[in-house]
């Protein structure tokens, strides 16, 4: 294989009903940094059905080029059809790092798409960086978490990876950045579309996604039960914060799943992030270590989440949340 002929930072640009995910200027952001050590530019790939008017929010997030594909057959996420016009703008554009976002549609689409052009593809990456040959580092959580495993693809090009969201920094949106917007035409094969939507149903509540959040207040094992546990979502409602959880307090039933931050939940970047009872263990770290500020309350002076944190408060937790609670609700009334 010719490596030479490859070239540039690739993005999957994935939108849902004619909205952006976050992930995606994530990885623009991420991508840009790369391109930059490879003196190369950024290509974000944007699919869909009546998508041309978003193109130019992922210029002014940091894309050079935006390759799009406005198709009737894209107006729902499909696999085949997704993969078809993928795969061809990868084959023709021979870009040498291709970036999807770890979402539930980039899990499905990923291999797929590794698969039709021949190449690795590193999953649910946390670190990207370049080596001196030019390989793309790519670092995530291996064995159940317990260590960080640097996977890379010295044989095959395009190098892929899906990315987990919440984990990059998205650059500063510039208004006044200009690039290449280029409108590409698939001919797509339907007779390998076997799969048809008949409905699309939407959950009647709306989800919370902690990975928005500006301040999490997040409980963990040592919270010890699901009444200490509405105390901790107290002091997130006096805060006008949203409460998560260890995978410990998931378990035991005191919040659902999409509420969980570490490997096996979401990565989340809050501004503030409450650790109440939590340890601290790898594979939570993994999920919030890139907040901007942790406070954390534990009795065990020796907590490895006192490693991580910027403020430490030494002390039962189940004291110190009423006794906080307490302090907001006077601040409140003054």
């Amino acid at each position: 294989m010719n490596f030479n002929e490859y070239k540039g930072i690739m993005i999957f640009a994935e939108q849902r009903e004619g909205v952006i995910e976050n992930v995606v200027f994530e990885l623009i952001g991420k991508g840009r940094e790369l391109a930059n050590t490879l003196n190369e530019k950024v290509t974000a790939v944007l699919l869909g059905d009546n998508i041309e008017s978003l193109t130019t929010q992922l210029i002014e997030n940091g894309a050079d080029k935006v390759l799009f594909v406005d198709a009737p057959e894209l107006k729902n996420y499909d696999t085949e059809a997704y993969t078809q016009a993928f795969s061809k703008i990868i084959n023709d554009e021979k870009p040498e790092i291709v970036l999807i976002g770890a979402t539930t549609i980039g899990r499905d689409l990923g291999p797929r798409i590794s698969g039709r052009v021949n190449t690795g593809l590193t999953a649910d990456c946390t670190s990207l960086e370049i080596d001196e040959n030019r390989d793309l580092l790519m670092t995530r959580p291996a064995f159940g978490g317990n260590l960080m495993a640097t996977i890379i693809c010295p044989d095959h090009r395009p190098q892929m990876s899906t990315v987990r969201p919440g984990v990059m920094k998205r650059v500063e949106i510039d208004l006044e950045k200009k690039g290449e917007i280029i409108k590409v035409k698939v001919a797509f094969d339907t007779s390998k579309c076997r799969v048809k939507i008949l409905e699309i149903v939407k959950e009647g509540a709306q989800k919370i996604d902690i990975s928005e959040a500006s301040i999490l207040v997040a409980g963990g094992r040592g919270l010890g039960s699901s009444a200490n546990f509405e105390k901790l979502e107290a002091v997130a409602t006096e805060l006008g914060a949203v409460t998560a959880a260890s995978r410990a307090a998931i378990d035991a039933g005191w919040l659902g799943h999409e509420r969980q931050v570490g490997q096996t939940g979401k990565t989340v970047r809050p501004s503030i992030y409450f650790a109440c009872g939590i340890s601290g263990a790898i594979q939570h770290i993994a999920g919030m270590e890139e907040s901007e500020y942790i406070i954390a309350i534990n009795k065990d002076k020796y907590a490895p989440i006192f490693s991580t944190a910027d403020l430490g408060i030494v002390g039962d937790v189940n004291k110190i949340i009423p006794a906080l609670l307490s302090a907001l609700k006077k601040e409140k009334s003054c």
